[in-house]
């Protein structure tokens, strides 16, 4: 099983970090706008559309506020196993860091999940670095 974890630094809250990251339904418009371009939110889960044409269906596996930490699975026929997550952590005056970790199988989906990982945080160190205090 690969292992992925791709980290950024934004400049701003946590908080409002954390808001955003954890509107599950809103990685369009809140988190990653053009690198996703639609979201609909189905029970349990959201079909998630990426700019590039791909579509997937992500399970939501939880959430924890007080941790700042997101889960999900993504259930498509070119992996045998994914789960993922994003964690916020404050690192004071006013600045965060989001890690978004993945682990996949078959370990050959590895380049393709990295890769899309960082244009997707890309996208969202821009968009999220100008979240207000």
């Amino acid at each position: 099983m690969a292992s992925i974890l791709r980290s950024i630094d934004i400049d701003a809250p946590a908080d409002a970090v954390w808001d955003a990251v954890s509107d599950f339904g809103a990685v369009h418009r809140r988190f990653a706008p053009g690198f996703v371009t639609n979201v609909e939110l189905i029970p349990g889960a959201r079909m998630v559309t990426f700019a590039n044409g791909m579509v997937v269906k992500e399970l939501f596996l939880g959430r924890d506020d007080q941790a700042r930490r997101l889960a999900y699975s993504v259930r498509t026929d070119n992996f045998e196993h994914h789960s993922a997550s994003f964690t916020v952590t404050d690192l004071g005056g006013g600045k965060s860091r989001l890690d978004w970790r993945a682990d996949v199988l078959p370990d050959t989906v590895a380049p393709m999940v990295s890769g899309m990982m960082e244009q997707g945080l890309q996208v969202a160190q821009g968009v999220l670095g100008r979240v207000p205090a």
